[in-house]
C-alpha cells in the first residue's frame, strides 16, 4: 500500500477478500479476480509456477520468501518479500544456546529461504514448509519425545502454536490473535528478551529454592530447640526474645534474597 501510494496509484476497495491461512488471499477487485500467495495457493488453482522456476531459485537462494500473483486465472507476477534478520537476533540465538536450549525455526517458508535464514541467524535445525496445524503437530511431536517447548511467534499462523506449547511467548509488537494465544507477552520486538525472559524465570526459580530452604532450616533448628530437644542433655531453652529474633530474620533473609533479582544480570 506505501509503495502504491509513493507511485500515485489509488487504491481500489476489493468486492469480496479471503485470506487462506498458510497459504495467501484471493480476492476480486474490480471485476477482476485475483490470486495471491505461495505455491501451494497457485497449486489449488491449478496455476503452473514453473516458468518461474529460475527466478524462485534465484530469490529463495538469497533468503526471500516469494509470493506468485495471478489475475482471471493467468500467472502475472513473482514477488519477492524479504524478511531481514532483526538485530540482536543471531546473538538471542546464541544465548538460548548457551542456556542449553535446543533451537528449531518452525516456518511456512521454503526450505531454500528458510535454511539461508537460518544460516544467518545461526538456527541448526530448520522445519520448513509448514502450516499452522504443520507447526501445532511438531510441537506435539516434540512434547510426545518428553521435551518443554517454549514457543517465540509474532502472527496469526503462530497463535495455534502458541497455545499447543508449553510455554507460548508471544512477541508484543506482533497480531492480538498471538498474544491472546501466548502464555507470555514479550514488550520488545526483539529475540533477546525471550533468553532473558528465560534466564529471569531461571533466576527466579532457583531464588525461591533458596528461599524455601532459609524458611525450612530456621524452623527445622529453631522449632525443636524452643520445644525443649536440648534441654535433657544440655539444660538449654530458646529464649523468647531470639525466637521472635530468629523469625524475624528468616523473614528478613527471604526478602533480602529476593530483592538480588533486581540487580540481576541477564544472559
Amino acid at each position: 500500500m506505501r509503495r502504491a501510494q509513493d507511485a500515485g496509484l489509488g487504491l481500489m476497495a476489493p468486492e469480496s477478500f479471503e485470506a487462506i491461512a498458510g497459504r495467501g488471499a484471493v480476492g476480486v477487485v474490480e471485476g477482476q479476480a485475483l490470486v495471491v500467495g505461495n505455491a501451494r495457493l497457485m497449486d489449488d488453482w491449478a496455476l503452473d509456477v514453473t516458468p518461474l522456476a529460475a527466478d524462485l531459485a534465484r530469490l529463495t537462494g538469497a533468503g526471500q520468501t516469494p509470493m506468485y500473483a495471478a489475475v482471471n486465472g493467468r500467472l502475472e507476477a513473482l514477488i519477492a518479500v524479504a524478511d531481514p534478520i532483526k538485530a540482536g537476533s543471531r546473538e538471542a540465538i546464541a544465548t538460548l544456546q548457551r542456556l542449553g536450549l535446543d533451537v528449531v525455526m518452525l516456518t511456512g517458508d521454503t526450505e531454500r529461504t528458510a535454511q539461508a535464514i537460518a544460516r544467518e541467524a545461526g538456527i541448526p535445525r530448520v522445519v520448513a514448509g509448514v502450516l499452522p496445524e504443520g507447526k501445532v503437530a511438531e510441537i506435539q511431536r516434540l512434547q510426545a519425545a518428553g521435551q518443554v517447548v517454549a514457543m517465540v511467534g509474532d502472527g496469526i499462523n503462530d497463535a495455534p502454536a502458541l497455545a499447543q506449547a508449553d510455554i507460548g511467548m508471544a512477541i508484543g509488537t506482533g497480531t492480538d490473535i498471538a498474544a491472546d494465544a501466548g502464555d507470555v507477552v514479550l514488550m520488545r520486538g526483539d529475540l533477546r528478551s525471550a533468553a532473558q525472559a528465560i534466564a529471569l524465570s531461571r533466576r527466579t526459580m532457583r531464588t525461591m529454592q533458596q528461599n524455601l530452604f532459609w524458611a525450612f532450616i530456621y524452623n527445622v533448628i529453631g522449632i525443636p530447640v524452643a520445644a525443649g530437644a536440648l534441654y535433657p542433655a544440655f539444660g538449654l531453652l530458646l529464649s523468647p526474645i531470639l525466637a521472635s529474633a530468629a523469625m524475624a530474620m528468616s523473614s528478613v533473609s527471604v526478602v533480602t534474597n529476593s530483592l538480588r533479582l533486581g540487580r540481576a544480570r541477564l544472559a
